[in-house]
């Protein structure tokens, strides 16, 4: 049976510090941005999961990732809604994704990118 390869925080290391300067405040483009929104659960993580695919076949390092702020709600709401329900899943997709070995970083964006409600997605270098 094969050995499945260990869950990895994805927001921790990866990355030197010219990559967090750039990541935290400054000239950093996206290579490719995927826009979650208004997908259901489902469709958002097979969006990730091919959005991935494509930026790394193209070669992209830097990934925007569009996935709204996370929105606890409480348990008493009536409404029955879960709003931030992909971004509450976001890091758990990425860990268990068939690319983990491939994402050096998860970060929070900079406000000119979507601030709370985006995170940035370094890819490692292909070898």
């Amino acid at each position: 049976m094969p050995v499945a390869n260990p869950v990895r925080p994805l927001t921790a290391g990866g990355l030197d510090s010219s990559w967090d300067r750039k990541l935290g405040r400054g000239p950093i483009q996206p290579d490719v941005t995927i826009d979650l929104h208004g997908l259901t659960l489902a469709m958002a993580h097979d969006r990730l999961n091919g959005g991935i695919a494509q930026a790394l076949a193209m070669g992209a390092r830097v990934i925007l990732l569009i996935a709204g702020k996370h929105r606890p709600v409480p348990e008493n709401d009536l409404r029955g809604e879960k709003r931030g329900a992909i971004r509450a899943k976001l890091l758990d997709w990425l860990a268990a994704s068939p690319h983990a070995g491939r994402i050096a970083s998860v970060r929070p964006a900079q406000p000119r990118h979507g601030g709370d409600g985006a995170v940035y997605i370094v890819l490692r270098k292909a070898r």
